[in-house]
């Protein structure tokens, strides 16, 4: 059964949402090339502990950073590390966080430096993709219907969606149900209902989509070595639409 959450909650999960936005607009300016994950997560670190909330990945299935790091062909839950960004990576930081007893958590892909047309295709048709599923997201539609406009957009620009991967609910614990999947069929599905708190989060690479642990044994990357993206936020399911509770 899908949780549903009272407008209280649903107000403490939006302070929640605003203070990891704030974290997560900082650590974004940091990235250059030059600078190590590792100091990304240190950086996480020192603003959750700073705003008095709780680092969400911290320890969850013994991920031992704040904040996942995903470089290039690394889809999701890169571990930080010594590795120095370069001038033509792409890079997805993925951070959560537990406020008041809730959690929020989101996600950005981004460049650094100047990379290739083909990477900036890419980031920015996942982007796209997350905010018309965010629209697609409202009473009486279906998460079929949300997932159907992921596979639907991002295939029509020649990318594959990660289908191995998923979305999720989100509220007193880090998942709850629903699995969010990035495509499936109209009007299937779970219906989304007024209090719903969903974590969007398309996924999607310019190659097979297929993916394998990454060298760390934490990260998830493209069997083929081709580049991906992610993108994540939390929503509320309202009774006229939705509210983007990560901004």
């Amino acid at each position: 059964m899908i949780p549903i959450k009272t407008p209280q909650e649903i107000k403490i999960m939006a302070e929640a949402g605003k203070i990891l936005a704030e974290i997560m607009k900082e650590i974004k300016s940091a990235v250059k090339p030059g600078i190590t994950t590792n100091e990304l997560n240190k950086l996480a670190q020192e603003l959750v502990f700073k705003s008095n909330t709780i680092p969400a990945f911290l320890g969850y299935d013994d991920f031992p950073a704040v904040l996942c790091t995903s470089i290039n062909e690394v889809i999701v839950h890169g571990i930080p590390s010594e590795y120095v960004l370069k001038q033509g990576d792409i890079l997805s930081l993925d951070l959560g966080i537990m406020y008041k007893g809730y959690f929020s958590d989101m996600a950005i892909t981004m460049p650094v430096g100047e990379i290739s047309i083909e990477a900036w295709q890419l980031i920015r048709a996942v982007k796209k993709s997350l905010s018309i599923a965010i629209k697609k997201a409202r009473p009486g539609n279906t998460l079929g219907d949300v997932g159907n406009t992921i596979e639907r957009y991002l295939e029509k620009r020649g990318l594959c969606v990660v289908k191995e991967l998923c979305g999720h609910g989100i509220g007193r614990k880090l998942h709850e149900e629903p699995e969010i999947l990035n495509y499936g069929k109209r009007k299937k599905g779970e219906e989304l209902k007024q209090g719903m708190v969903l974590c969007l989060e398309p996924m999607a690479g310019i190659g097979i989509g297929k993916i394998k642990k990454a060298p760390d044994r934490y990260g998830l990357q493209t069997i083929d070595n081709s580049l991906s993206a992610h993108f994540e936020h939390t929503i509320a399911i309202t009774s006229n639409g939705n509210r983007i509770l990560t901004e």
